[in-house]
C-alpha cells in the first residue's frame, strides 16, 4: 500500500515522514552543536555530516510535496476534529515546509558567501570562517529555533490525539493496517 487511503497514510508517505523526522532531529542536534563548537576542526567534522544530511532532507521534502500534491491521496480529517484544529494542523505542515526550505536556503547562502566549502570539503589550508559575520547566519539560527517550536507543537498535538482524545491518530502515520 504505497498510496494513502481515506483513513491512513500509505507506506511511502509514512516512510518519508519518519525518515525526515529522524534526519531533522539529527540536523538540529548537529547544527546546535556546530554553533556552539569552539574548535574549528570539530565544527568542520560536524558540518561534514550536517551539510549532506541537509541535502537529503531537502530532496525528501521536495519529493514529499510532489508526491502528496500530484500522486497521493490525502486522508480525511480525524473524525470529530473541529475545523479550526484541521486549519492549524495544515498551517503547521506548511510552516514545516517553509522553515525547512528557508533553513536550506540560508545554509547554502552561508556556505557560498563565507567560502566555507573549501574548509568543510577538504581544501588543504582552507580556514573555516566565522559564520556570525554573514547575514544568513541569523536567519539560519532563527529557523533552528522555529523548527524546535514546530516540532514540539506537532509532537504535542499528536500525543494529545493519541492519549487524551484516544482517536488513534498516530496509527494513521505508522506502518501496517
Amino acid at each position: 500500500m504505497q498510496k494513502s487511503k481515506p483513513d491512513r497514510y500509505g507506506t511511502l508517505a509514512v516512510s518519508i515522514h519518519w525518515l525526515s523526522a529522524v534526519l531533522i532531529l539529527a540536523l538540529m542536534g548537529s547544527g546546535f552543536r556546530a554553533a556552539n563548537a569552539m574548535d574549528a576542526a570539530t565544527k568542520i567534522d560536524i558540518l561534514r555530516f550536517h551539510i549532506p544530511v541537509a541535502t537529503v532532507v531537502l530532496l525528501l521534502t521536495a519529493f514529499r510535496i510532489v508526491w502528496r500534491w500530484r500522486f497521493d491521496l490525502k486522508p480525511r480529517p480525524v473524525a470529530g476534529s473541529p475545523a479550526w484544529q484541521e486549519r492549524i494542523a495544515h498551517g503547521i505542515h506548511v510552516a514545516f515546509y517553509v522553515v525547512i526550505f528557508g533553513m536550506v536556503a540560508s545554509g547554502i547562502a552561508m556556505v557560498v558567501l563565507s567560502g566555507a566549502a573549501a574548509a568543510v570539503f577538504g581544501q588543504p589550508g582552507a580556514m573555516l570562517p566565522n559564520f556570525t559575520d554573514y547575514p544568513p547566519r541569523a536567519l539560519h539560527g532563527l529557523g533552528g529555533f522555529l523548527l524546535v517550536a514546530l516540532l514540539v507543537f506537532h509532537a504535542g498535538a499528536a500525543l494529545y490525539h493519541q492519549f487524551i482524545r484516544r482517536d488513534r491518530l498516530l496509527r494513521r502515520m505508522w506502518f501496517g493496517n
